[in-house]
């Protein structure tokens, strides 16, 4: 397979760190970030590669030359004028195949393989890796279709067929915390439907292709463009302060740490009580109030290296006092009210069960015992397969003996109960353990 990254930015923002070089040729950590990026493929064993560079493009061949002295080989594809951010794509004749796309600037150690299995499995067009990050109020989000439980065998399941593209500058409400990274699969016949449908934005240079607003969008109607999502360590280091940030982030391993290969740590959190105020039967959004504090705590989980997974009983779908819409809305508003101060969680795992007849209401199908209700472990277990977790070094915190119970069934490092609703108690649980 090819991998293809767009090399030619000139890096107006990051200037100030290094004006001398194309930006994927700054170095960070002690080396050019286009090198970081060849290893991690390298790793992957994606050797094919091609490079799309304009600006200084010399730099980076007499650095890199055919690829050999890095493991891999690469040819170039030389930009005379700028193409945008796609239109390369069109004129490169080895695309005959599903390739990996990625822009040069950005620090990332992700596992390619995932990546690629989950297209494939798909059958995509296109696969977008996704990702939760501090800032999601300024960022461009995928939006994904859910299949409803009477369709999909009794709970909802989010196909991650993506539906609606959401740019920072659209109306928004309560949005889901997952943004698009800037790493794409795309197959060929997504450049053949763009091309049967084309119209040139730019009229003075007619062959100047945006990835996101030429190919992407408009293809969503297809059915056939898809969200994957990762917790992976991905960043663009744009700006200055973001790329002493990365520095900082590979030199003390966290970059490295965070693909899915290696073992992850996590931090599970109950909801109700521990990150949102207690109100009994939480049914609507409006009644979901973050605790003061709460999202300083959960930034903590994001910067100490981490996963921050909530696992949650909500009774309420099985009493039929909430719907799966209601819930999703109130979930949505959790990470909303969380990104606004750059705050976010990393997965959220629901039990919808009650074992408990005779509700006004009740719907039956989710009347029964289960291995998912706390304080049954299943939504740790499920959690633990998904992100490849190390239960023995991660925690449980939650505000009943139920949570504690469901930490201790799978081993956990450590289970600790903290006071219902309390300013503060979920930073102090924190602080006295990471």
């Amino acid at each position: 397979m090819k991998a293809v990254i767009m090399a030619g930015g000139k890096g107006t923002r990051i200037a100030s760190v290094n004006s001398d070089v194309p930006k994927p040729m700054i170095e960070i950590g002690g080396k050019p970030i286009l090198q970081w990026q060849i290893e991690n493929l390298k790793a992957c064993g994606l050797t094919d590669i091609i490079l799309v560079i304009g600006y200084k493009g010399n730099i980076i061949q007499d650095y890199f030359k055919d690829g050999s002295s890095f493991g891999v080989h690469i040819s170039y594809f030389v930009e005379s004028t700028p193409l945008g951010t796609a239109g390369a794509l069109f004129k490169i004749p080895q695309l005959t195949e599903d390739f990996l796309l990625m822009c040069g600037d950005v620090v990332l150690d992700v596992d390619f393989n995932r990546f690629i299995d989950f297209h494939y499995k798909n059958k995509a067009w296109a696969s977008l890796m996704a990702h939760p990050n501090g800032h999601p109020y300024d960022s461009s989000l995928l939006v994904t279709k859910v299949l409803p439980p009477q369709v999909a065998g009794g709970l909802p399941v989010d196909t991650y067929c993506v539906v609606q593209w959401m740019n920072k500058e659209d109306e928004r409400t309560y949005y889901k915390n997952r943004v698009n990274a800037g790493i794409e699969m795309i197959s060929p016949l997504l450049l053949q439907e763009t091309m049967r449908n084309f119209v040139p934005r730019h009229p003075e240079n007619p062959e100047k292709i945006d990835l996101d607003r030429d190919v992407l969008k408009p293809n969503i109607k297809s059915g056939r463009i898809y969200a994957y999502d990762t917790p992976e360590y991905i960043k663009d280091m744009g700006t200055p302060d973001r790329y002493f940030e990365v520095e900082r982030d590979i030199l003390n391993g966290k970059v490295k740490a965070r693909n899915l290969k290696n073992k992850q740590k996590a931090i599970f959190l109950d909801r109700d009580g521990t990150i949102n105020q207690y109100v009994g039967f939480l049914t609507k959004p409006e009644q979901f109030e973050l605790i003061p504090g709460v999202t300083d705590a959960i930034r903590q989980i994001n910067q100490s290296g981490y996963l921050a997974i909530v696992v949650t009983n909500q009774p309420v779908i099985a009493r039929g006092d909430c719907t799966w819409d209601d819930l999703n809305l109130i979930h949505r508003k959790m990470e909303t009210e969380l990104g606004k101060t750059g705050a976010f969680v990393d997965g959220i795992y629901i039990c919808p069960h009650h074992p408990d007849k005779g509700y006004e209401g009740e719907r039956p199908e989710y009347k029964k015992r289960c291995n998912c209700r706390k304080p049954e472990p299943g939504l740790i277990l499920r959690a633990a397969q998904d992100f490849n977790i190390d239960l023995s070094q991660s925690l449980m915190i939650g505000d009943s003996d139920h949570d504690v119970e469901a930490g201790l069934q799978v081993g956990l490092k450590d289970c600790i109960k903290v006071e219902r609703n309390v300013i503060g108690a979920l930073s102090k649980a924190l602080s006295e353990r990471i």
